[in-house]
């Protein structure tokens, strides 16, 4: 039953749907884990990238006072209370005059859990472009330019990668599409699917605190976890169950992510995909030893979810983690 019920754990998670957070089973030492607030300890930015067929980016002239006049793509602040599809839509209706879908989550970026950018791949679906007489406090107008050759002068050049990688995606989709998946979270945590794999077989690690699940780390906000970023609830997880120093661990990416940002919810679940391997993997067939009873190596053996996996970790088919 146990196998079963991690099953269908593993086929939520892969399909990009969300899972309830009942708990966590790694926390940061010496640190209360505080219910995140927007506005008080975390910061989530929306930013969209939209292309059209003739292949022009939809670029904002800013308004700020500190870069007042330059190009960006639409993005800003998650405000209280909203979901991140709604923060989405309503600065792009702000900034650029025009209602909008998101297609898929493009990339997620973070200063570690304080700070989380979410990129997304967007189209239009309304409203009217705003120009230069509707110029206010959110932007001087809004225009399509040719992808290789935008505007000057740009507010940051770090939106070139991210133009890039929406013309990529558009192309030749290395992911499926993935958008959050509005379910309530209290903490910023993040869903381990971390795997192991010899030959054509793979071993997923599992957590037995409760009922056997998919291990979920907690995010912490000490210097250290901040200056190391997200990876280092990952590898504080992994380090309780594994001997660490002859194992090479990867975050690949975000599998998806959920999010609520109702009734003082501001937390998120990242799903991540993790590989374990050995530093000189010789001829190892079986995964690390695991030094603790809280958890376990599962062998997945339902053949689809294998070859999910497999494919998943081969084509690294995931949305990509930056700092």
């Amino acid at each position: 039953m146990a196998s079963e019920s991690l099953e269908r754990e593993l086929a939520a998670v892969l399909g990009g749907r969300g899972l309830c957070v009942q708990s966590c089973d790694s926390e940061p030492a010496g640190e209360l884990p505080a219910p995140v607030r927007l506005r008080r300890n975390v910061c989530y930015v929306v930013l969209a990238v939209f292309l059209n067929e003739q292949d022009e980016v939809l670029l904002i002239q800013e308004a700020k006072k500190e870069c007042h006049g330059s190009w960006y793509l639409p993005a800003g602040r998650m405000e209280p209370g909203e979901t991140i599809v709604e923060a989405l839509q309503r600065e792009v209706k702000e900034e650029a005059g025009l209602h909008c879908e998101p297609l898929t989550l493009l990339s997620v970026e973070e200063r570690g859990p304080s700070w989380i950018r979410f990129v997304f791949l967007a189209h239009p679906t309304g409203g009217v472009l705003k120009t230069s007489k509707e110029a206010d406090a959110e932007s001087l107008q809004a225009g399509w330019y040719p992808r290789t050759s935008l505007p000057t002068p740009l507010r940051a050049h770090d939106i070139l990668h991210l133009v890039e990688l929406a013309a990529r995606y558009r192309h030749q989709a290395r992911h499926p599409l993935i958008l959050p998946q509005e379910l309530p979270c209290s903490l910023i945590c993040q869903r381990l699917v971390a795997t192991f794999t010899s030959v054509q077989t793979v071993w997923v690690l599992v957590s037995t605190m409760g009922v056997p699940h998919l291990p979920i780390t907690a995010c912490g906000f000490t210097p250290m976890e901040q200056r190391g970023g997200i990876k280092m609830a990952i590898l504080r997880l992994l380090q309780e169950c594994l001997t660490l120093h002859h194992l090479a661990v990867e975050t690949k990416g975000l599998l998806g992510l959920q999010h609520l940002g109702k009734d003082h919810t501001d937390g998120i679940c990242l799903n991540v995909l993790v590989t374990v391997t050995f530093r000189n993997p010789g001829i190892q067939n079986e995964p690390p030893k695991v030094r603790s009873e809280n958890f376990f190596w599962w062998k997945v053996m339902e053949e689809d979810l294998q070859s999910q996996l497999l494919q998943r970790l081969q084509e690294s088919s995931v949305v990509p983690v930056n700092r």
